[in-house]
């Protein structure tokens, strides 16, 4: 991480607490005047959120950061302006949307104290929307930056918040997917059944006719991808009791179409996990597919993932695996996994 990004960060408890006040706070009276929005304003920056969301979940954020940043804060400045009543709940629905992804796609490009502040707002947006489940799923994205930079304590303190909050059976099983999957990097098998279980029971029961836009992203083939890292790690670890490949080959069969990064780092993951089984042609050739589709992707979480495959390589000395190495190497440095904010 860039050192400047980090002072920017907040880990441990205040991050936690920050975490539980801003889902616990209620909403405060805010200018009621129409000089910010219109009926027209708001369906324009609802199809806009949604543009820039299906371009992050096809080719990655980083492209489009820069736009995406700078219209949260001209929806920021709109509020400040003023928010008929009869609009607000959808002026600060699309808000805690944009708001969201920016968090998202900052983290995306390697800016995590960034996508920190956006991902807070955020959660402050859907609470002044009503939408206190929005703000919980957003404080998963949170949890799951803290996996990524190996903080795995306080990801569990923020999923221990949005789990009292949580009150849809979707973002409840998102809660209960992620936090197996951390317990899993912890090397705590049982734990990690346990949560990733509750999961698979909500999943079963269904999550209603009509899930939120904003967590319709998690569904069978995402707990497969958790539950696939979550093999991952225990089996990294020595207490793994099932093959990673089976449940990465369960997400990609799952995934629906639109979420190409995610796809591309569960063909990353599938070669991996084959390489660490001791399937060096099968998992080459994965590998391969793999690599084609990573190249047309910009995202540091597919850069990260490349060093995972390039681990999985490391025990390998023949021909067919070097290729996979050369190319991953290549595709990695062109793709750094840190950006100065």
């Amino acid at each position: 991480m860039n050192r400047r990004d980090t002072l920017k960060l907040a880990v441990g408890a205040p991050l936690i607490l920050a975490a539980e006040r801003m889902l616990g706070g209620g909403a405060h009276a805010l200018n009621s005047n129409t000089k910010g929005f219109d009926a027209d304003t708001v369906a324009a920056l609802e199809e806009v959120t949604a543009y820039f969301t299906q371009a992050d979940a096809s080719k990655g954020g980083g492209l489009y950061r820069s736009a995406i940043v700078a219209q949260l804060a001209e929806a920021a400045r709109r509020i400040q302006d003023g928010v008929p009543p009869s609009l607000r709940t959808r002026v600060f629905s699309a808000t805690a949307d944009l708001a969201a992804l920016a968090g998202w796609v900052s983290h995306d490009s390697g800016r995590y104290g960034t996508a920190q502040r956006y991902w807070c707002y955020g959660v402050y947006a859907a609470g002044e929307a009503g939408q206190r489940d929005r703000g919980v799923e957003i404080v998963t994205r949170m949890s799951h930056q803290m996996i990524y930079l190996g903080r795995p304590d306080d990801a569990l303190g923020l999923l221990g918040v949005a789990a009292a909050k949580a009150t849809l059976p979707a973002t409840r099983a998102l809660v209960a997917s992620q936090t197996g999957r951390v317990h899993a990097a912890l090397g705590d098998e049982r734990a990690a059944e346990r949560h990733l279980g509750h999961a698979d029971e909500i999943l079963a029961d269904g999550l209603g006719d009509e899930v939120p836009e904003w967590v319709a992203y998690f569904d069978a083939a995402e707990h497969a991808g958790a539950r696939a890292v979550s093999a991952r790690d225990l089996t990294g670890l020595d207490r793994g009791s099932r093959e990673a490949s089976i449940h990465f080959t369960d997400a990609l069969r799952l995934r629906k179409p639109g979420f190409e990064r995610v796809k591309v780092m569960d063909r990353i993951g599938l070669a991996a996990a084959l390489l660490d089984e001791g399937e060096a042609e099968r998992g080459a050739a994965a590998a391969h597919q793999a690599l084609d589709d990573a190249a047309r992707v910009d995202s540091t979480l597919v850069a990260s993932r490349l060093n995972t495959l390039l681990d999985a390589a490391r025990p390998y000395g023949t021909a067919v695996v070097e290729d996979v190495r050369t190319r991953a190497k290549e595709l990695a440095a062109a793709r750094p996994t840190t950006i100065a904010a």
